[in-house]
């Protein structure tokens, strides 16, 4: 039973997006790892740009 984590910053991702990236990832297993789709969990959380660094730096994004 796979389980997906995908994080994303919390700009704007859209109800299709998710879906797409749900869809995506999940197809992604079934290929390469020849898992079942009916067992594949996968989880979209959002963090809060504030919450997320790059190269040592809190990024802060276009949120002000």
């Amino acid at each position: 039973m796979p389980y997906i984590n995908i994080k994303v910053t919390d700009e704007q991702v859209t109800t299709d997006q998710k879906r797409q990236l749900i869809e995506g990832a999940t197809q992604l297993v079934v290929d390469i790892l020849n898992k079942n789709p009916k067992t594949t969990h996968v989880v979209i959380e959002e963090i809060p740009i504030e919450n997320w660094g790059v190269n040592s730096k809190q990024y802060l994004g276009t949120k002000k």
